[in-house]
């Protein structure tokens, strides 16, 4: 093998370093970049890989990863996310640094100014995974790549700030290894920095604005942290006096809803839930939740917009489940599905339809998209070896296998997709396989199939593919699992299975059959379309009108990337395919994984008798939504969200801001006068509303939520540097300060209460009644303008939000958390538990407390949880302290049952100040 590189181009550093790690037996080949490249392709600065056959590579990442394959070291999912991350997000800011670093002769960080939120990510990466390196312990491809990048900019860990330790740990293990070390005296020769930085000098600055312009991560403006310029803040002080007359008047579509013509139509959709389970916070927020927060957004945009999901309820789960509960299969569809609309009603998901997939529509969708692609000859028919349980005289669907994933040796892998690595599997490659019926030892036998011709329809896939990353927004994890499946070759794909509950396939010869899953539940958003309205092909053959978002965690990717736009392009019948694929990570609970069957972490069902309302589940998961990377529920964080960015911030300023213009202004709000400072102030806010708008455009959910919070805390400030109840005791014209703060802050609520309403609908809701905020004025503008004028008439106002105390919490921390033995046969005491005012007599001292049973726990628990709340309004409203202490005492008596029923014996409680010594 022959490596020609140019010493001085950054590019060569990362390359020259894979080898010396990898210990390939290459000629290493030092070039000017005059000279004859290896290959047409190859650009200027950029080393060539001749390989022994002749072919030649002049891509830097695979040549890299060529060497460590070569080595023997194989690449991992991780890796390659690694490599993909560096080349997409990475590489554009390193080649923006190193230009003012060489060109403009900026210094260190100065120059990396814009690497912050990268080194960021990796400092989070390393030690959210505890990790020597990227990928692991032992040194990868994905270490050399990244650190090859950072160095010519960085060149040392000085550079790098203290609360980056992970981080400067990791580079610094890198750079003073000897085949890095050697790389960079060899490749940065001072010299050859001067031939870079002459080339550099010609060529135009680069450009990350367009570097990332089909992203769904843009380029963010720090709206709080830049100054401002005299432009923006007239522009904000001309929006704001024109008032209500600058918004646009809301959109009220016609039922159904159908695309208009000359109106931005988008359709919506979330992955649908299986019908045979009950969603956990990970599954809300991975799904339903985003896609609810984004159709929101759009329809305060007066976008018309169609949101709709559904149960997906054919397939093995629901035969699995239907098996596991002694029902058939249609009862388990009708319990879910009713299940799971009960808690997202709860959750307040506002979807335009909420169906399911077991209806006749399914069915003739499903078949007509089939027999168009036999007609037009993208299926195939194959003999594949298959399980068969001779103790259940029965073909083995996917679900009613596990063992272990023949990739990853995760022992509880399914006969479909293994849950650890991602990957997709045959179940005839498991190891050791089982049936879950029984838990015999399956055989394998042949059977005829049917198969989806994936590489004939590769052809029409992979421009549609360009095309929509080009103009669409896809999340980076969804591009990446996409190419990776375009890159390993596709496969032709079986589409039916040996059930009988699913869509029959009408097929002579395959009669006794169904279709597969994942070729039939797709098709459900049409389906689910057609019984909202019988005009749905308006919606999805009509690609010319319709923009449509798919909403799902990222192990659905693949099924809505490949496999479901194969389908459509295969029928050639003109449907709307996807623009923009939003997939989210994974979200965890505290320390580890949602579990039912052990009792660990907050499932739908169970999060409304927290006594936590519906909203602050909705704003926590959305704050911590997994968009970059996985994420982890915390009762702690919760507690500390709720208390400090709802209660204090955003809860305490719209509360004041309504409660100034009651109490100094008798509710009518006053005439304001604008100084300097206000006008920065509304320029300000102009800029953070631009930004939200730039985030929830990209479906950076998480992000844009950060800016309601940013507006409330100028909100905050601006009260406080300005002291309106100070002020309104002073002479005309500090009271006349007075009331342009006072209507300042009010307006500033204003639009907060309509920013929030995605995220918090019911707070919105509370906002917009105390506020009396006109309905016409409920539309989401790109400026900030007086909506309530002076003269306008608020209502009574009253807090937003209750604390969360730390009792409460950790009683909740422990009901989740699992720990109770499954098999622990507890029979509940007949009496009722008695009320508060009535006390269960303690056991005598000494005595063996038996735990009672877990709805019992339950219900106490709920009951403390209330009466805390009762005691904290009462102190809040400054009851008589008589009938404080008799609340108390009630709850004291409640946290001594609730002990008792948890098999503790409780210390003698006391009321907080008078604790015994």
């Amino acid at each position: 093998m022959r490596l020609q590189v140019a010493a001085g181009g950054p590019a060569a550093l990362k390359v020259v370093a894979a080898a010396q790690c990898a210990a390939a037996p290459v000629r290493l080949c030092w070039s000017a970049p005059a000279e004859q490249p290896l290959s047409p392709l190859c650009s200027p600065w950029v080393p060539a890989l001749q390989l022994d056959s002749g072919a030649v590579l002049f891509s830097p990442n695979a040549i890299c990863q060529y060497f460590f394959l070569a080595g023997g070291q194989e690449p991992t999912d991780l890796t390659n996310q690694w490599l993909e991350w560096e080349a997409t997000e990475l590489q554009p800011v390193v080649a923006a640094a190193l230009y003012a670093q060489l060109v403009h002769g900026k210094k260190g960080l100065e120059a990396a100014g814009a690497l912050g939120k990268l080194l960021a990510y990796i400092e989070q990466s390393l030690s959210g995974r505890g990790t020597a390196y990227l990928a692991g312990d032992t040194k990868s491809v994905a270490d050399v790549v990244v650190w090859g990048a950072l160095f010519p900019v960085l060149q040392d860990e000085a550079s790098l700030s203290n609360e980056l330790q992970a981080l400067r740990t990791w580079f610094q293990s890198m750079t003073l290894s000897e085949a890095c070390r050697k790389a960079a005296d060899s490749v940065l020769m001072p010299e050859r920095l001067l031939e870079f930085k002459s080339y550099l000098q010609k060529q135009p600055p680069p450009c990350l604005a367009m570097e990332r312009a089909t992203s769904n991560e843009p380029e963010e403006e720090e709206a709080s942290e830049r100054a401002l310029t005299e432009e923006e803040i007239t522009a904000a002080a001309d929006a704001w006096a024109r008032g209500a007359a600058a918004l646009p008047k809301p959109w009220h579509p016609q039922k159904p809803m159908l695309p208009v013509e000359g109106m931005r139509n988008v359709l919506i959709t979330s992955a649908l839930p299986y019908v045979n389970n009950v969603p956990h916070l990970g599954n809300i927020i991975g799904c339903v939740l985003s896609a609810d927060t984004f159709a929101r957004y759009c329809r305060l945009r007066n976008w018309n917009t169609l949101y709709v999901c559904g149960t997906d309820e054919y397939g093995t789960a629901t035969e699995t489940k239907a098996v596991e509960e002694g029902l058939t299969p249609r009862e388990i569809c009708d319990k879910y599905n009713a299940i799971h609309a009960d808690i997202y009603r709860w959750f307040h998901i506002s979807f335009d339809y909420f169906g399911r997939t077991t209806t006749p529509h399914q069915t003739a969708i499903a078949q007509d998209i089939f027999q168009r692609l036999l007609a037009r000859g993208f299926l195939l028919q194959d003999t594949v070896e298959q399980l068969q349980c001779e103790g259940c005289q029965r073909f083995l669907a996917d679900r009613f296998v596990e063992g272990i994933c023949p990739f990853c040796s995760y022992e509880e892998a399914r006969g479909d997709q293994c849950d650890k690595c991602g990957k997709l599997i045959n179940a005839v490659e498991l190891k050791k396989p089982q049936c879950k019926l029984c838990r015999g030892v399956p055989v394998v036998k042949p059977t005829q199939h049917l198969f989806l011709d994936l590489p004939k329809l590769e052809e029409q896939l992979e421009p549609w593919l360009e095309r929509s990353w080009t103009t669409g927004d896809w999340t980076a994890n969804a591009r990446y699992i996409t190419r990776s499946w375009i890159r390993d070759g596709l496969k032709p794909r079986c589409i039916t299975r040996d059930l009988k509950w699913g869509t029959p396939v009408p097929l002579d010869g395959f009669r006794d059959k169904v279709f597969y899953v994942w070729f039939d539940a797709p098709i459900g958003y049409l389906s689910i379309t057609a019984n909202y309205t019988d005009q749905w092909e308006r919606w999805w053959k009509n690609p010319q009108q319709v923009e449509l978002y798919n909403f799902m965690a990222k192990d659905n990717v693949p099924f809505h990337s490949v496999i479901f736009p194969c389908s459509l392009l295969g029928a050639d019948d003109n449907y709307t395919l996807v623009n923009h694929l939003i997939a989210t990570e994974y979200l965890n609970y505290e320390d580890g994984k949602f579990s039912k069957s052990r009792g660990v972490g907050v499932f739908g069902d169970m999060a409304k008798d927290t006594g936590i309302p519906a909203d602050i589940w909705r704003f926590y998961l959305l704050y911590l939504r997994p968009e970059g990377q996985d994420s982890a529920f915390s009762w702690s964080d919760l507690m500390l969200k709720n208390n400090s960015e709802l209660l204090n911030n955003l809860g305490n300023f719209i509360n004041r801001a309504g409660m100034f213009v009651c109490k100094f202004f008798g509710g009518i709000v006053p005439d304001m006068v604008l100084t300097a400072d206000d006008k920065r102030l509304l320029a300000r806010v102009t800029l953070e509303l631009r930004q939200y708008h730039q985030l929830l455009e990209k479906v950076r959910i998480r992000d844009a939520l950060r800016c309601i919070l940013s507006i409330s805390r100028h909100g905050n400030q601006y009260i406080q540097v300005n002291e309106p109840w100070k002020r309104i005791k002073g002479n005309v014209e500090d009271r006349q300060r007075a009331g342009t703060v006072t209507g300042v802050a009010v307006n500033m609520a204003s639009l907060l209460a309509v920013m929030v309403q995605p995220y918090m609908p019911s707070v919105s809701v509370a906002i917009q009644g105390q506020l009396c905020i006109p309905p016409e004025c409920f539309v989401l503008s790109p400026v900030f303008t007086c909506t309530l004028p002076p003269g306008h008439r608020v209502g009574a106002v009253s807090p937003l939000f209750q604390k969360l105390e730390n009792d409460q919490i950790e009683a909740l921390r422990k009901r989740f958390g699992g720990g109770q033995p499954e098999d622990l046969n507890v029979v509940r005491q007949a009496k009722p538990t008695p009320p508060a005012s009535d006390p269960v007599p303690a056991p005598a001292s000494g005595s063996v407390v038996a735990p009672a049973d877990p709805q019992l726990i339950q219900e106490l628990t709920e009951q403390v949880a209330k009466q805390g709340n009762h005691v904290r309004q009462l102190k809040a409203n400054k009851a008589e302290k008589a009938q404080v202490d008799s609340e108390v005492a009630k709850l004291l008596e409640l946290k001594k049952q609730l002990a008792l029923a948890e098999g503790k014996s409780p210390e003698i409680l006391v009321p907080k100040g008078k604790r015994k010594k």
